[in-house]
Parts: C-alpha cells; sequence; structure tokens
C-alpha cells in the first residue's frame, strides 16, 4: 500500500470563462526533481510528471501568469486523491458493506476564489470601468459607515488599475473572510451587469460555483459572518435585492382613493 501515502502539495486552480475549472499541483522531492499532477477540479488528479532541473519556485510562478490561483497545501497520495486540510482522506469516506447511505451534507465554505477574464470591445471596456469606479464609491461610502475594522482587499485597485485604460486584461485572487463581504457583494454587482465579453466567476475551495442569487449563497454570507438581513439594505443600494416595499409610507403618499 506504498502508492497510498499521503505528502504535502501546492495547489493551484485556474477558472475557465465557461465556469468550469482545472487544478494543477506540484512537490520537490528529496533528490531535488519536482512532481506534478493536474486535472479537472475533483478529489482526484490522474495526470502526473516528473521533472528534473526545475525549481518548484518558478514553475508555480510560470502557473500563475497563465491565470492559475493558488488554493492552499493539500494531501495527495500516490493514486492522485486530494484531501484538504481538516478532511478526512478519500479512501476513509468511502462507504462500507453494512452502511447507510445517508446524504452527506455541505461542507461549510473556507475560501472564496474569483476570476475575470475581459475580451469585451472597446465601448464595453470603457463602460465596465466607469461602472468599477462608481461601485467602488458606494462601496467606499456603506463601508465608511462600517465600525467593524476590516483587512484590506487588493483587488480594488487590482480592478482600478486594470479598467484605467479600458484594455482587455484578466485577472484572479482570493477573498478571505477577513476582508469582509463587500469585495465579494462587488463582484457579484459587476456580473449581474451581465457586460458582454466580460467572464466572471466565483466559486469556494470545492469548486462550487457561485451565483449572483443572495438568497441561495448563506453559507457564503456566514462565511463572512453574516446574514441576508444584516446586508440587505448594502445589497439593495447595489441592485443586489429589490427594495422592500414599505406598506406604511406607500399608504402615506395616496390620498383617499377607496371606491
Amino acid at each position: 500500500m506504498g502508492g497510498l501515502v499521503m505528502a504535502v502539495w501546492s495547489l493551484f486552480r485556474y477558472r475557465n470563462s465557461d465556469g468550469s475549472s482545472k487544478d494543477w499541483a506540484v512537490k520537490s522531492n528529496p533528490d531535488g526533481s519536482i512532481t506534478t499532477r493536474w486535472g479537472k477540479t475533483a478529489s482526484k488528479l490522474p495526470g502526473v510528471s516528473h521533472r528534473n532541473g526545475v525549481r518548484q519556485f518558478d514553475i508555480e510562478k510560470q502557473k500563475q501568469t497563465k491565470g492559475y490561483v493558488f488554493v492552499g497545501e493539500v494531501e495527495i497520495d500516490g493514486e492522485g486523491n486530494v484531501v484538504f486540510p481538516g478532511k478526512t482522506s478519500a479512501l476513509s469516506q468511502m462507504p462500507g458493506p453494512d452502511s447507510n447511505l445517508a446524504p452527506v451534507p455541505t461542507p461549510p465554505v473556507e475560501a472564496l476564489y474569483w476570476t475575470v477574464d475581459c475580451r469585451a470591445e472597446r465601448a464595453v471596456r470603457v463602460d465596465l470601468g466607469i461602472e468599477v469606479r462608481r461601485l467602488i464609491g458606494v462601496i467606499q461610502s456603506v463601508s465608511d459607515q462600517q465600525s467593524k475594522p476590516q483587512q484590506d482587499w487588493d483587488g480594488w485597485q487590482q480592478w482600478l488599475d486594470a479598467t484605467l485604460n479600458a484594455e482587455t486584461f484578466e485577472l484572479s485572487g482570493q477573498i478571505k473572510s477577513v476582508q469582509g463581504v463587500l469585495p465579494w457583494l462587488f463582484l457579484l454587482t459587476l456580473k449581474s451587469k451581465g457586460f458582454k465579453g466580460v467572464e466572471i466567476a466565483m466559486a469556494t475551495e470545492t469548486a462550487r460555483d457561485l451565483s449572483v442569487d443572495l438568497k441561495v449563497e448563506q453559507d457564503v454570507l456566514a462565511f463572512f459572518g453574516t446574514d441576508l438581513d444584516s446586508i440587505r439594505e448594502t445589497a439593495e443600494v447595489l441592485g443586489l435585492l429589490k427594495p422592500r416595499l414599505n406598506l406604511a409610507v406607500a399608504m402615506s403618499d395616496t390620498d383617499d382613493c377607496w371606491f
């Protein structure tokens, strides 16, 4: 069973414009060589190769320039089974002959990853840049009203720089829970605008794609330590939620029109 010994690898992920993704993992060996594995995002990476004469750092940088984003350190056995930290191995998760096949609960969100591929026509890219700056201004005003300090997200500057001259671009990154919910709401709003030729994708560490419907993303809200009611006002300002109808105000604005 020597082939099933677990080893620590660095895992990277590339998001395709259609929402699918592929993974690539690398580790250094005692003899100075490196081993890589790859495949579609799944619990097993079937592709494998061994290389000499190249540093892990250099090949990781090459992958990152191609759009791969670092996911984290994982364990992979000799057959390519991938195990994230804190998770049990794929082998131990296999049901025994006497076990009941109960549904497996959805794991909590532990990280968010995003990519954007902008290949739109120039007029659309100009409009995108205008909208990026408008949204950041709106979010900045909302953020100023919040007392909870949050770690700054480098994506704000990435988006500003990328859309400054209305050129085509590709970006990718991660949103950490300590950075708060606002970066995610910003990306969701841009995605909901549906700019033609601008592909924005967001996913969890388990490659579950996220929708722009906040009502079905309760686990992501929990990841940021919040809920739908707490962010409703901000989401309404951004256009992600329709404003609730205030019947008292609506009635006060009408005259006696009963027949």
